[in-house]
């Protein structure tokens, strides 16, 4: 999450809107969220019905949920996803630009 983060104002200039969706219960999401000053949108989902809705996966040999990145676009369609296999493996901010810049 730092990693969207520090290129807040650049989603911000393309009118794009940052949601992160986290597993954790409502307190403990909106302490970290406090924490880190994140300034996109947090929503707990501690009964994981959206990450299960989307196919997030749990890795229990990784301790958890595998992060998922999505790019949904004005209308709601979906239109691009990357489950990752590990916290390393998140596309960089440079490559959801450019998956922005062609819609």
């Amino acid at each position: 999450m730092m990693q969207l983060h520090q290129d807040y104002d650049k989603f911000v200039k393309k009118d794009t809107q940052i949601v992160v969706i986290g597993p954790e219960n409502a307190k403990k999401f909106k302490d970290y969220w406090e924490e880190n000053n994140f300034e996109f949108h947090g929503i707990s989902d501690e009964k994981q019905s959206v990450l299960n809705m989307y196919g997030q996966e749990v890795n229990l040999f990784k301790l958890g949920r595998m992060p998922a990145q999505m790019l949904v676009d004005k209308e709601g369609l979906l239109r691009y996803i990357h489950y990752g296999h590990s916290m390393k493996d998140i596309p960089e901010n440079a490559e959801i630009f450019e998956l922005i810049d062609t819609l």
